[in-house]
């Protein structure tokens, strides 16, 4: 799923965005798993499953927050990596609708695309079957069964990192989700990928991130995780972007304000960002350790009070939300986590150890509570509830 990590072990005196030399610390050191997307086969190895450090700074900035223990040794992305959102209809008429605004906008028709960090490839494929392009895919972690998903187009899937090295045509569209946010020198990573031959400037580059105001300014702790080393601002995307000779095309707020998109174009005569040269970065920041504390006892406080009632409870969710939120709590009350993906089901999530289910078994099991990971799916998933015949209390974590 994600690219390699230019660097391995690294303690940065400055923003990995901007370039500032001052950052601030945010939040103490703790421990978290290392993958949130890498389920177990047994409870007993999902509750050992290995962990790593999480301390914070922020860079007073740009806003760039990131994770200043980060080891990018511990981590290897491998075919067991396996966090696809694309069996929810919601999520997989998010990705269509961006795929088709991408094709429309730079009218990409029978043009060549990659995908940098193509995962099962679901994206790449939209992208070449609303254009009629052809695609090339490259992800360490790219599992055997990807060619399947494009059978049908002229697109192929690597199972290896990209570099300047591969030999490619003229790249018309570089596209990057969610893999910025894993890579230990971003600025490093964008370097190696615009000094390829085939991206040239006529090559778009559109990047995906999760959106660092969604988790420090509207309190998504659950989403801080030991994969994810950096947290990206809008204003800290287009600083790392310009940094790199880049020319910034657009950015926008993407899926609920949750991702951040950004488009962009090789350019040599780009402006280069100084460090300094950005406004103060938001106050929200500033008391975010606070806020973390106070909502993790408030939903310790919670789950304790509805266990203590008689409920059942189960969350919906069983990706990086999911993990972190079971992780942080421990609770014991919480056994199962429903999710929509089928290579998930029966398999157990480190550091909880609770274990996955498919929303078929909710009948059986019936519970009271369901806690939802994600509020964007809340119509999706009272849906769905529904249909099974279930009236349990939706709540968004």
């Amino acid at each position: 799923m994600a690219q390699d990590r230019v660097h391995h072990s690294l303690v940065w005196p400055k923003c990995r965005a901007c370039g500032e030399a001052r950052v601030e610390p945010l939040l103490a050191e703790r421990s978290v798993p290392l993958y949130c997307n890498v389920l177990w086969e047994d409870r007993a190895r999902a509750v050992e499953a290995p962990r790593g450090p999480l301390r914070l700074s922020v860079c007073p900035s740009c806003g760039h927050v990131y994770n200043e223990a980060f080891i990018s040794d511990l981590l290897d992305y491998t075919p067991a990596y396996e966090n696809s959102l694309h069996y929810s209809p919601h999520f997989s008429g998010y990705a269509e609708d961006l795929a088709r605004s991408l094709v429309d906008k730079y009218r990409l028709h029978g043009r060549f695309v990659v995908d940098v960090g193509c995962g099962h490839g679901d994206f790449l494929a939209l992208v070449c079957r609303l254009g009629g392009n052809r695609g090339r895919g490259y992800d360490r972690s790219c599992p055997l069964d990807a060619e399947a998903i494009a059978r049908d187009l002229d697109v192929a899937f690597v199972p290896e990192f990209f570099s300047r090295a591969v030999e490619l045509p003229a790249i018309d569209l570089l596209c990057c989700r969610q893999v910025l946010e894993h890579i230990a020198d971003p600025a490093a990573f964008l370097a190696e990928i615009t000094a390829s031959p085939a991206v040239t400037g006529e090559t778009v580059l559109f990047f995906e991130v999760p959106n660092a105001a969604y988790t420090f300014e509207d309190d998504g702790i659950w989403d801080l995780i030991y994969e994810h080393c950096s947290y990206f601002t809008a204003r800290s995307l287009v600083a790392l972007f310009e940094r790199c000779g880049l020319e910034v095309i657009a950015t926008r707020d993407l899926y609920s304000g949750q991702y951040l998109g950004i488009e962009a174009r090789p350019a040599p005569g780009a402006r280069a960002v100084r460090p300094g040269s950005l406004a103060p970065a938001t106050a929200k920041n500033e008391p975010f350790a606070e806020r973390y504390r106070s909502k993790l006892a408030r939903w310790q406080d919670a789950v304790a009070g509805w266990a203590a009632a008689g409920e059942r409870i189960v969350i919906w969710g069983a990706g990086s939300k999911g993990v972190g939120f079971l992780d942080a709590l421990r609770p014991a009350a919480v056994a199962y986590a429903v999710d929509l993906n089928p290579r998930k089901r029966g398999r157990f999530l480190p550091g909880s150890g609770a274990e996955v289910i498919a929303p078929e078994f909710l009948p059986e099991y019936r519970p009271d509570r369901v806690i939802l990971m994600n509020p964007v799916y809340r119509t999706e998933v009272s849906d769905l509830l529904a249909r099974l015949g279930l009236s349990p209390a939706l709540v968004a974590a």
